[in-house]
């Protein structure tokens, strides 16, 4: 019995490691979610439709409303996740690009920081652990060099 049990942990460890740690190459921005909706404190972030979508950079971008799609339209750079989307500590900290969990995020300054989460792992919290302000330096260096390449 305990073996099973064990298994199914790695299994699922697997698979949720798969799913958060794979490179957020895909065209859909944010995993579909409103980025507009993360700065809306009262309700956070959401998941957006089809009905509102607009195409920027190579992403498609999802709004839970046109309300939503006009804010973005207006100010597109207010909302966009700072990385590309990447997961910012690991931007900053190992250079490379990693995928996130669009629920682990963090509004600083005014930018949109996202955040890989597992069960073993949240970058969230290393991030506001750490020197903050130092990571987002070492952040904004590190993607200069790595934004358009494929690692």
């Amino acid at each position: 019995m305990k073996k099973t049990i064990y298994f199914l942990i790695i299994i699922l460890t697997s698979f949720t490691f798969y799913k958060c740690a794979s490179k957020a190459d895909d065209k859909i921005a944010v995993g579909g979610y409103d980025v507009v909706s993360y700065f809306n404190k009262a309700d956070g972030p959401v998941i957006g439709i089809e009905t509102y979508k607009t195409d920027l950079n190579g992403k498609t971008y999802y709004f839970s409303n046109e309300e939503s799609l006009k804010e973005f339209s207006n100010n597109p750079n207010k909302y966009i996740p700072q990385y590309g989307g990447y997961c910012a500590y690991a931007v900053a900290e190992k250079k490379i690009k990693m995928g996130v969990d669009p629920k682990v995020y963090e509004i600083r300054d005014g930018k949109l920081y996202l955040f890989y989460n597992s069960f073993f792992a949240n970058k969230l919290t290393d991030w506001q652990e750490g020197d903050t302000k130092a990571l987002q330096a070492k952040g904004d260096k590190n993607w200069e060099e790595m934004k358009n390449s494929n690692k």
